[in-house]
């Protein structure tokens, strides 16, 4: 079996397994949300699609536009229920050398909280390390 066949494969895919339907605290059309397993922070949640599909990059324009209608109301129903979130990371990992390690498309939304680390400047561009901080300029881009 290649690599590919592997990543690609719905058998045995932990979202695609109907306990996963359980797992459900969300859900828009063709997406859902699940509480992460690991979760960063209190509130961590992740955002699929309910078909079967590798990577963020080979979602269909409608399943995008679920997803992210799902983002919208997960991160408003978090607000509502936690006074002490402040602020939000999405993010998606698209392949092994990105991180990836379930291959089901998931979008994570991880909320944040003033003073949840010393530092936050820099975001997402912690995930190489040494790249979180950078001179500040008149122009970041």
């Amino acid at each position: 079996m290649t690599k590919e066949s592997i990543h690609s494969a719905k058998e045995g895919c932990r979202f695609c397994s109907s306990a996963v339907q359980d797992s459900v605290v969300a859900k828009y059309k063709t997406a859902m949300a699940i509480q992460d397993r690991n979760p960063v922070t209190r509130g961590h949640l992740l955002i699929l699609p309910e078909r079967h599909v590798v990577d963020y990059f080979l979602l269909t324009s409608k399943e995008k536009q679920n997803i992210d209608a799902l983002l919208a109301i997960c991160r408003l129903n978090i607000m509502s229920e936690d006074p002490t979130v402040s602020g939000f990371n999405v993010g998606v990992n698209c392949g092994e050398s990105a991180g990836q390690t379930i291959f089901h498309c998931h979008v994570h939304l991880i909320p944040r909280r003033d003073g949840d680390t010393p530092s936050p400047r820099g975001g997402v561009r912690g995930v190489i390390p040494g790249k979180r901080d950078y001179p500040v300029s008149g122009q970041n881009m």
